[in-house]
């Protein structure tokens, strides 16, 4: 008798990048595992297009204009119960689509990297019975993560755990795996000293051979005048070699290439695929504190800078990493600059940070995640497909 490997969708949204790679991360591990069946589905994309891109617009130009009022309604909300009428209304969207795609697909479980919670209503209305898992992707718990039509949570960290059975979540549901990161993110090997990726050898200068390297990933902030001086200041400092990734902020790249003075110690680049890459060949980074960015940076054992943090789960990340010891929160330029040098200036304090980044990070979350959810609810089958 055979059986055939279970069918997966992954619900995740474009809010950002995080929580798609999130969701591409668990995937690779699934298919390593032989479930070839795994669906990504951007429900609110999908179900509502305009409604989707205004929100999205909404909530990337709140970053720029209104921070405070969006880090406002993050925290008002933070412990609202699954029946608060606010959380029905945001779970309502994209039911439909949902249904549909049960009908279409018929899945055996249902996981969550983003807290669009449509489907436990669904299942109750209709009568059906699917597992659900929901990976938390912020080291921050918000109450749109949590609903009692939820089986499985897997989070980043222990004291996450706790404060999840806090409010109600028996233990047996909670496994604490880390927020999952690609693989390239876990084989960290960390390079000599003054080795560059491949794609940067050659662009950059021989005279900044022995520097430390500093990891600036500029796209995330709207203030150029801010990442200008940022780089200026540690330029001064005389021993930093500094990578400016800009993504896809256009502007802000030809800003900085205008505006900064021709230096063999910078390197300004655009959009970038290897980031694992420029992350293994630095020696910190200064970030926006997104979960996945911030787990990557453990993964690679960065020590993290984090400059002018957005009210809201970001900063609440940033606290939270701050509170471990393994990242500094900066306002200006200034005291960011001072506070990298500090650091690397005090070899005991570098060697502090560096055992409780080892202590803090989870590079195999993926894996943990996707064997969890296979001895969870498909262990037998594994097995008839082995014997197979």
């Amino acid at each position: 008798m055979t059986s055939l490997p279970p069918k997966i969708i992954i619900l995740y949204a474009s809010y950002g990048d995080g929580h798609y790679q999130a969701s591409k991360a668990v995937e690779a591990s699934l298919r390593s595992r032989g479930v070839t069946d795994v669906m990504l589905l951007d429900l609110m994309a999908e179900a509502h297009p305009l409604i989707n891109g205004l929100t999205r617009f909404v909530y990337m130009q709140s970053f720029k204009t209104i921070p405070s009022l969006y880090g406002w309604v993050y925290n008002a909300t933070k412990e609202l119960p699954q029946e608060a009428p606010l959380l029905e209304v945001i779970n309502s969207f994209g039911a439909n689509k949902l249904q549909q795609t049960l009908r279409e697909t018929r899945p055996d479980l249902i996981i969550h990297t983003f807290p669009q919670l449509a489907l436990p209503r669904l299942l109750k209305k209709t009568g059906q019975s699917l597992p659900l898992a929901n990976i938390v992707t912020d080291f921050d718990l918000h109450g749109r993560w949590i609903h009692a039509g939820v089986d499985r949570y897997y989070v980043a960290t222990d004291d996450m755990k706790a404060e999840m059975m806090n409010r109600g979540i028996p233990e047996d549901r909670i496994r604490v795996s880390g927020i999952p990161v690609k693989p390239e993110f876990a084989r960290h090997s960390k390079p000599s000293d003054g080795f560059l990726p491949e794609f940067l050898q050659g662009l950059v200068s021989e005279s900044s051979v022995g520097k430390l390297t500093v990891l600036l990933m500029a796209g995330a902030y709207g203030s150029m005048q801010g990442v200008r001086e940022v780089i200026e200041r540690l330029l001064a400092l005389g021993r930093y070699r500094i990578i400016a990734v800009c993504g896809r902020n256009r502007e802000l790249y030809r800003g900085l290439q205008e505006q900064l003075r021709p230096h063999p110690d910078v390197h300004l680049m655009g959009y970038v695929e290897q980031v694992a890459e420029l992350m293994r060949s630095s020696d910190c980074i200064v970030t926006k504190p997104g979960g996945i960015t911030l787990s990557e940076a453990l993964a690679c054992k960065l020590p993290m800078f984090i400059y002018r943090p957005v009210p809201g789960q970001e900063l609440n990340n940033a606290r939270y990493l701050a509170q471990k010891g393994v990242a500094s929160i900066s306002r200006t330029p200034a005291e960011l600059a001072q506070e990298i040098d500090e650091l690397f200036g005090d070899e005991s304090r570098l060697t502090e940070i560096r055992q409780k980044i080892e202590n803090l990070r989870r590079p195999e979350a993926a894996e943990v995640i996707a064997e969890d959810l296979l001895q969870q609810w498909f262990a037998p089958k594994r097995a008839e497909l082995v014997l197979t």
